[in-house]
């Protein structure tokens, strides 16, 4: 563990280094954003609305009594899609979509000697494969993050407006009713941890990748797997260290 713990504080300090030539660095950024976000949209549009509805039902089932006002129901949406759903399923999703194909991409190189031949012409292989895929991460998945959370309030709204436990106009009265700037602050912060932790950690896993097609796709369901943990642990850190 120590080892390869060494070893991800080493590449990441190679993928940061001075580029030798900006503009290709640039151009790689920009396609990296483009696969990591805009091809990551849907399944997150698609995921939030749901969520959204489901979380809305669920929590106008269990608010019966008659004490309790029906705007709570939006209040709770909100806060549970802004602290919790949005930023930390939606990374789990993207650690299956963008972290594989990243871990999958780098290996593939590595097993068929493309980041040898770009070593041995004097590039730095970390720098150009990797702080590409990092600054896409960071950049991008808050934006997502931001696009979750409004789809999941129309996810909610939309299912209000179609029962009739809680009316469309109590739900929105539930959404600003109480409403606290530093969930936001724990949404973002949440999204670029997790942005930097699934591009990082399934990058080193397809770079140390050795052997063929096999390990590449075994190295692909480790980045996976160990975002997804890590993923959960700095979700528990940063819940206590700003709530």
């Amino acid at each position: 563990m120590i080892q390869s713990l060494g070893r991800y504080i080493l590449l990441l300090r190679l993928s940061f280094r001075k580029p030798e030539k900006f503009t290709v660095y640039w151009a790689e950024v920009m396609r990296e954003m483009v696969s990591a976000g805009i091809g990551s949209l849907g399944i997150i549009m698609i995921i939030s609305l749901f969520i959204g509805a489901a979380v809305t039902i669920q929590t106008a089932f269990q608010l019966v009594s008659p004490l309790i006002a029906k705007s709570v129901v939006g209040g709770i949406t909100r806060d549970s899609m802004v602290l919790e759903f949005s930023p930390t399923i939606s990374s789990l999703v993207l650690a299956g979509r963008v972290g594989s194909s990243m871990a999958s991409q780098i290996g593939t190189m590595r097993v068929t000697e493309q980041i040898d031949a770009l070593e041995i012409m004097g590039v730095n292989a970390p720098g150009y494969l990797i702080s590409p895929k990092v600054i896409a991460g960071v950049s991008m998945f808050p934006l997502l993050v931001i696009v979750s959370v409004l789809l999941g309030f129309m996810g909610g709204y939309i299912a209000c407006f179609s029962s009739s436990e809680v009316t469309t106009d109590d739900f929105m009265i539930g959404l600003s009713d109480g409403f606290n700037s530093v969930i936001i602050t724990v949404c973002m912060v949440k999204a670029v941890v997790f942005g930097f932790i699934i591009t990082t950690i399934c990058s080193y896993q397809g770079f140390y990748t050795k052997g063929g097609a096999l390990e590449v796709g075994q190295a692909a369901t480790r980045g996976v797997v160990y975002s997804c943990v890590m993923i959960l642990l700095f979700d528990l850190i940063i819940s206590r260290l700003f709530l």
